[in-house]
């Protein structure tokens, strides 16, 4: 089931009342704005500031409305960088563990919970992120449950932009509308819960790195060029430009040998070209090899086999 349409009329049971979406949730077009999910999310924060409780505590269970639910323990992508390329949607791991007060009943069927990146301010955020199927959780003890679920990148929906090559934050949110129907709930009896500073994870733009050696075959001791290109995504145009004035390393791998070994460093130019010469000895497989930086993942090209006579 995909989650971002599970929970539809979130914003619309809890807009019924004083709990009034922010506008930025309800506007046509914006990227993961309209998520139902995300309409989910901010309209458990809506209701938290409406009622006055705090991110990232425990709410008392005397305050009406307030979950006695928090997250903890999440992983996002097992440690790794989220890595996104222009077209493919890329989906990522989650864990985490949920822990509830005994008459809180999270497998309930009106019961959607879900944790989901951030960047900019908690109260205000720049973009979010939200996985696209529910998380499958399993009770460990009355009170604690073990989820996995997912984060989902569509980067044509959800991407600004290349600012979202950056550090996100993680929160969890969770609303309960315990056994109503969603379209016509009561929202005073809409239980929600919020959650912040869950951890961070980095979203990297995808990279490539290709190299060719020529001429192939070559005598020994006349010079070989080899070339290659260093190109990442772009999230503004939603394509591969070139990577300029990066440092990669030349490496070769002599025939029989299983390491590479660095020959030398040559910088990308304003396109991202890669060109240098060498002279040929053996023969031998040539790449090029990019170390990667914050907003970029490391790239390594396919040797190129070139025959020595």
């Amino acid at each position: 089931m995909r989650i971002r349409a599970t929970v539809a009329a979130v914003s619309g049971a809890l807009a019924l009342s004083a709990l009034v979406l922010p506008s930025a949730a309800q506007a046509d077009g914006a990227h993961g704005s309209t998520s139902t999910v995300a309409e989910a999310a901010r309209a458990a924060q809506s209701a938290a500031a409406q009622s006055g409780a705090k991110n990232g505590a425990r709410a008392a269970a005397s305050e009406p409305g307030e979950l006695d639910l928090t997250f903890s323990k999440l992983t996002v992508n097992g440690g790794k960088p989220i890595v996104v390329g222009t077209t493919l949607t890329k989906r990522v791991p989650t864990t985490f563990t949920v822990t509830h007060a005994a008459d809180v009943d999270i497998f309930d069927s009106s019961f959607v919970l879900d944790v989901s990146l951030y960047r900019g301010s908690f109260d205000n955020p720049a973009n979010e992120l939200y996985g696209d199927e529910a998380p499958v959780c399993k009770a460990v003890s009355a009170t604690v449950a073990t989820c996995k679920g997912q984060i989902a990148v569509w980067p044509d929906f959800d991407l600004l932009g290349n600012a979202d090559a950056t550090k996100w934050k993680a929160g969890g949110f969770a609303v309960d509308f315990r056994g109503q129907d969603p379209d016509e709930a009561d929202p005073s009896e809409v239980g929600f819960a919020l959650q912040d500073n869950l951890g961070t994870t980095s979203l990297q733009r995808a990279s490539k790195q290709s190299v060719n050696a020529s001429p192939e075959p070559v005598k020994k001791g006349k010079t070989l060029t080899v070339t290659g290109w260093l190109s990442r995504a772009n999230f503004d145009d939603l394509k591969y430009h070139g990577y300029t004035a990066q440092p990669v390393k030349l490496q070769f791998r002599k025939k029989g040998s299983s390491t590479y070994t660095t020959v030398k460093t040559v910088t990308t130019n304003n396109k991202g070209d890669l060109k240098t010469t060498v002279k040929a000895s053996v023969d031998g497989y040539w790449r090029y090899s990019f170390a990667g930086t914050s907003t970029t993942p490391a790239a390594t090209a396919t040797g190129d086999y070139v025959d020595v006579k």
